[in-house]
């Protein structure tokens, strides 16, 4: 999936802020906490309506379901995106990252969440030094779809990007593969399943 960053102008659910607001960074047990709430929160986002345009995965379209997919993981990106994400999968997904099975089987469906990854001021004053870290802005949403006949020339996978609900322009679609090659080993799949 592309590394682009645009933010949407939707926000988190004021609940979902409120309960990861004291997961402090440092800790595991906080990284944890923070995966449950994030996929909490991905469970309560409801995504704009989209164009026809771009993607044709999906029909231009999010698919309404995601929301209702289970967690496979959270990751940070740092450097200029500096982001918190939340990787979920359908069923067929979930099962195979499970299972760990590669390749992942023909129906598989990945989604990533991502957010800014916002310092909450509030932290200092309640841990001194250590600071913690909350979910800010939606940055964009991004689907990968196993389909080995229909995205033979991509590893199997097909790939689509919102931005503000909208489907991202077709070069930054097409870029996603590039990426992912890094990662042929895994079958294109950055993240693991997070026990």
């Amino acid at each position: 999936m592309t590394r682009s960053a645009r933010v949407h102008r939707e926000r988190l659910p004021s609940a979902a802020v409120r309960a990861i607001s004291g997961v402090i960074s440092n800790s595991r047990r906080g990284l944890l906490a923070a995966a449950a709430v994030l996929a909490g929160s991905a469970a309560t986002m409801a995504p704009s309506q989209s164009s026809e345009e771009g993607s044709p995965i999906f029909g231009g379209k999010i698919p309404p379901e995601y929301r209702d997919w289970r967690l496979i993981s959270v990751a940070h990106e740092e450097g200029s995106l500096n982001d918190i994400r939340a990787i979920l999968g359908n069923d067929v997904a979930i099962k195979a990252a499970r299972e760990a099975t590669l390749p992942y089987p023909g129906g598989a469906v990945i989604a990533r969440l991502a957010w800014s990854y916002d310092p909450l001021p509030e932290s200092s004053k309640a841990f001194g030094r250590l600071r913690s870290f909350v979910a800010g802005m939606p940055t964009n949403l991004q689907f990968m779809v196993k389909d080995s006949s229909k995205y033979a020339s991509t590893g199997g996978w097909g790939f689509a990007q919102f931005d503000d609900g909208k489907p991202a322009v077709e070069a930054t679609q097409k870029s996603c593969f590039s990426c992912h090659e890094t990662v042929k080993s895994r079958d294109f799949v950055f993240n693991r399943y997070a026990p």
